[in-house]
């Protein structure tokens, strides 16, 4: 827990908590409300598709500015620009037509864009370096709460009180966000200085280049492939899961995305604490095949019991790996990027993330009245898995040693 004695980074870490609690909010309640009003999951797809684009296009931007802008300004006007792109929403709960929910999404994801990188890239510059892993623990912790609070509340204030609830607790917790993030922080490290400025699309290619002489970022990129798939069937089947298969609630929805927060509290003290000397490649490899294995026995449980306190348990369960895994990835990134690309090739890893999820939500929204959503989990689960191997696979052959040698000399 040392790097919460850094006010700096306290302060982005409570205000980071603010900003997923907000998003977490959207992300439950906008899918359920798409899926309850038109009865379809490719139409839910759609929407989510819909809102994970913009991140991509947005990719080269979004890298540049992190670099190049000071990165809490941005962090702080990206919250106020969600608040204010949200406020359509209201049109849509008082019976407006639910098709700017689409561009609301999209408006949302494009902001979330610029959002990531710069947030992640500033970590590094508020803790001293061998803190970075217990910070990114730290991190996940965050996440862990915002996902039990967020999810928690969209899907209970759509339930009780409809859209307009859940538009107005958001543009409240991003308020507070956004307040957090106005003063100025004291850096442990001096920011990194932007070098020329180059156009846009020449700095972006940079940060690729980046990706392509770095082993363990190339390996990074494998993993993102497949477990955004895997994310994005989860975001489609997972609320034909509920609804349909368990025959739950709008409630029941949030209920059982939050309750992930409760293993991945647990794996993000591990990674804060008594883990956060653990290398990034087993935290990845590990915490992805021990989620790929326990979202397999959900999938496949409701065969023997339907029963909502069982999957409440599991689903608490299977948030622990997702942190440590995610923490992982992570981290591998941010050791191994040079700090004065570090935007880029974040932007270009959350660009990936995106569209490999939309991709993911696509197929799943378009086979799953083919195939049906029983055999598209268990291929959701294997994906996952398939990426642990790997990861494990490559860790072990020693292919990753030197570059690992190269790294730990670039953060000396």
């Amino acid at each position: 827990m040392r790097p919460l004695r850094e006010p700096a980074f306290a302060r982005l870490w409570i205000a980071a908590f603010f900003s997923e609690t907000a998003e977490w909010m959207l992300q439950i309640a906008l899918p359920v409300f798409i899926f309850q009003t038109t009865g379809s999951a490719a139409t839910t797809a759609l929407s989510i598709v819909l809102g994970l684009l913009p991140a991509v296009l947005l990719s080269p931007v979004a890298g540049v500015v992190a670099d190049r802008w000071n990165r809490r300004l941005v962090l702080c006007v990206v919250c106020a620009g969600q608040a204010f792109v949200a406020l359509p929403l209201l049109f849509v709960a008082s019976g407006g037509p639910a098709f700017v929910i689409y561009g609301v999404m999209a408006a949302q994801a494009g902001l979330a864009s610029l959002f990531e990188p710069a947030r992640n890239a500033l970590v590094p510059e508020l803790v001293a370096p061998d803190e970075l892993i217990g910070a990114n623990g730290l991190m996940s912790i965050n996440g862990s709460v915002a996902r039990l609070a967020g999810g928690w509340a969209g899907g209970l204030l759509l339930g009780f009180g409809g859209l307009g609830w859940v538009v107005v607790a958001y543009l409240g917790v991003l308020v507070i966000g956004s307040i957090l993030l106005a003063r100025p922080f004291r850096r442990t490290a001096a920011p990194i200085q932007a070098g020329p400025h180059e156009p846009v699309l020449r700095a972006w290619i940079d940060g690729l280049r980046e990706i392509g002489r770095e082993g363990r970022l190339r390996l990074a990129g494998v993993v993102v492939v497949l477990t955004s798939l895997a994310q994005g069937m989860f975001l489609v089947l997972f609320v034909v899961f509920v609804l349909d298969i368990l025959k739950g609630t709008e409630g029941d929805v949030g209920l059982l995305r939050g309750v992930q927060a409760l293993g991945g509290l647990a794996a993000g003290f591990a990674v804060a604490t008594v883990a956060r000397k653990v290398a990034p490649t087993a935290l990845l490899g590990w915490g992805g095949l021990a989620l790929g294995l326990l979202s397999a026995v959900i999938w496949n449980l409701p065969a023997l019991t339907a029963s909502l306190g069982v999957f409440v348990g599991l689903f608490g369960l299977v948030g622990a790996p997702g942190v440590l895994a995610g923490s992982g990835l992570l981290s591998l990134v941010q050791t191994t990027a040079s700090p004065e690309r570090s935007g880029r090739v974040l932007s270009t890893v959350f660009a990936g993330t995106a569209g490999f999820t939309a991709l993911g939500a696509l197929l799943a929204g378009g086979l799953v009245s083919v195939l049906g959503s029983g055999v598209l989990l268990n291929i959701q689960a294997a994906l996952h898995v398939a990426s642990a191997l790997v990861v494990l696979g490559v860790s072990a052959s020693g292919r990753l040693r030197c570059d690992a040698v190269l790294a730990v000399r670039r953060s000396e």
